[in-house]
């Protein structure tokens, strides 16, 4: 039993002060009301009672979870996160110039393609594929391709490739990963990705499988930068 708010649904008129008042994200503006979204995300301090103008929300004292601060600051850190991405400043997202200088070309060459099997998504790519027994595994950034020029003869040459995006695509990339390095004969893991931070969730996800699958297998990262180098 411990004291939390309460919010009568009929006097809320949907406002969102109150929402912006609570320091821990307990409230939520849903279907045009106020809506205390878990018990453990509310203090019980109440700063959100002066800063309602229809009086709609009071204290009571009921059975509930207990404040749980380490939930609340995990939840509100992914928020910030979330709001400064989608405002455009997530240092993934950020516009940059980039001034490319050019080494005087042969524009009539043409450069053949080092793509040695499909589909290269990590999502679509069968986990029992006959191109995977005795494969160099190459695990790309998806950006990484357009970022850094020679990337078809420097790191997709005697390789197969797949791609993914972390912060695009909603799915766990070690789960899939796991079952193609233990279902077939992986000879080696090489990882390219971007030098933005979200990019680091492809190469967290190919450590993850190469520690489930229980192999020991030679692997390396190779990080990109925003200008097309080679950092590592």
């Amino acid at each position: 039993m411990r004291k939390i708010i309460k919010i009568d649904e009929e006097k809320c008129n949907g406002c969102g002060i109150c929402a912006d008042a609570c320091h821990e994200g307990a409230i939520e503006i849903k279907n045009g009301k106020a809506n205390l979204i878990r018990d453990e995300y509310c203090d019980g301090l109440g700063d959100c009672l002066p800063a309602c103008p229809t009086n709609a929300i009071t204290f009571e004292v009921r059975e509930a979870d207990e404040y749980n601060e380490s939930i609340v600051k995990e939840r509100m850190a992914k928020r910030k996160m979330k709001s400064t991405c989608a405002s455009g400043s997530c240092p993934g997202s950020q516009a940059q110039k980039i001034m490319v200088k050019h080494e005087r070309e042969d524009e009539n060459m043409n450069i053949g393609s080092e793509l040695m099997q499909w589909p290269l998504q990590i999502k679509l790519v069968p986990v029992h594929a006959p191109y995977f027994d005795g494969a160099r595994l190459l695990v790309a950034a998806d950006c990484s391709a357009f970022a850094y020029g020679d990337f078809h003869r420097k790191f997709m040459r005697n390789h197969i490739t797949l791609i993914g995006c972390p912060k695009l695509d909603s799915v766990d990339y070690s789960e899939k990963l796991t079952e193609i390095i233990r279902e077939n004969e992986i000879k080696s893991v090489t990882v390219v990705r971007m030098e933005v931070p979200c990019c680091g969730g492809i190469e967290n996800a190919v450590k993850r499988a190469l520690q489930e699958s229980g192999k020991f297998i030679p692997w390396q990262i190779v990080t990109i930068s925003t200008k097309g180098e080679i950092l590592n």
